[in-house]
């Protein structure tokens, strides 16, 4: 599949689109960007009513894209996200309903207040754009994207994530409170869930599959391979580290690499594209050995890591 799109011009108009409705830092924008490009998932963690559910939908609405929303509590079932079968007895036959999972934009609100049963029904569909009903698989939607929400664990009623599931999201960022500039520019805006309505599509789906079909065309260089090899390394031999970074969380840096490269316009990798996205795509995927955010041990690993041009 090809396009004609101008990544580069797209990337810019889909941000500026994104901030008439909500103001984010771009260290929230840019890895929603690259994780939909790149077709990975993205978890957000952020306290309520810090925008998450509207930036799912903004997304959402401005790529083309179907949208539903989940709220996770502890009672869901998996046959409340992929749906059931019915008895039609006119027809004298079950029916399958399909759930809020066949869609392409799925806001997975709140995840860590939900079972472990559910969780992993989530989980298969992340992993493998499918699901298992009654012995039946079905294919869910492409693309397909979810987008996980996630209060902090010392909020009533939450649960750990596993390290599992959390190696499921290609990105991980936080949304905190905006700066007072951008809370005072939130009063003094419109209602965002009425700009929200009138919010114009910048890229068709069909235009969407082909970029992402262009990712895999982006150079990476051996030296940029060998220094994500020594950054990766160097998380499972520091002695501060239980558990480091392992070779499919590698994988999906270079790929989210590659996105990014390409919605800066570029068939190529720079250093920059793999350091900007360490911290989002990496530091969930390592643990240490007293617990704790890995984020900042991850930031002197590449930063003291060097790179051969």
């Amino acid at each position: 599949m090809e396009t004609t799109v101008d990544v580069k011009a797209a990337g810019a108009a889909i941000r500026r689109r994104l901030g008439e409705v909500m103001v984010l830092a771009d260290e929230v924008v840019e890895p929603l960007l690259v994780a939909l490009v790149a077709g990975g998932h993205m978890l957000i963690e952020g306290i309520p009513g810090t925008g998450k559910t509207l930036l799912a939908q903004a997304m959402a609405r401005v790529v083309g894209l179907d949208f539903n929303r989940i709220q996770f509590t502890n009672d869901l079932m998996p046959s409340d996200i992929v749906g059931s079968s019915i008895w039609r007895p006119g027809r004298d036959e079950f029916e399958f309903l399909r759930g809020p999972l066949f869609t392409n934009v799925v806001l997975a609100d709140e995840i860590n207040r939900t079972s472990s049963r559910t969780l992993s029904c989530l989980l298969e569909a992340m992993e493998c754009g499918r699901v298992s009903v009654e012995g039946e698989t079905l294919e869910l939607a492409h693309p397909f994207f979810v987008v996980a929400t996630k209060n902090p664990i010392e909020f009533h009623g939450t649960f750990p994530i596993p390290e599992a599931a959390l190696d499921r999201f290609l990105m991980r960022v936080a949304v905190g409170y905006p700066d007072m500039e951008g809370e005072l520019e939130l009063y003094l805006r419109r209602d965002p869930e009425s700009t929200l309505r009138d919010l114009a599509p910048v890229l068709s789906r069909d235009d969407l599959l082909a970029l992402m079909a262009r990712v895999e065309q982006v150079e990476v260089r051996e030296s940029l391979a060998q220094y994500c090899y020594e950054v990766v390394t160097a998380t499972r031999e520091h002695e501060s580290v239980a558990l480091g970074v392992s070779p499919r969380a590698a994988m999906s840096w270079l790929r989210a690499a590659r996105a990014r490269a390409l919605l800066g316009g570029r068939d190529y990798v720079l250093p920059d594209d793999l350091k900007a996205l360490a911290r989002p795509v990496l530091a969930h995927r390592v643990f240490l050995k007293g617990g704790g955010d890995a984020a900042d041990l991850l930031d002197g690993i590449v930063s003291s890591v060097s790179v051969a041009l």
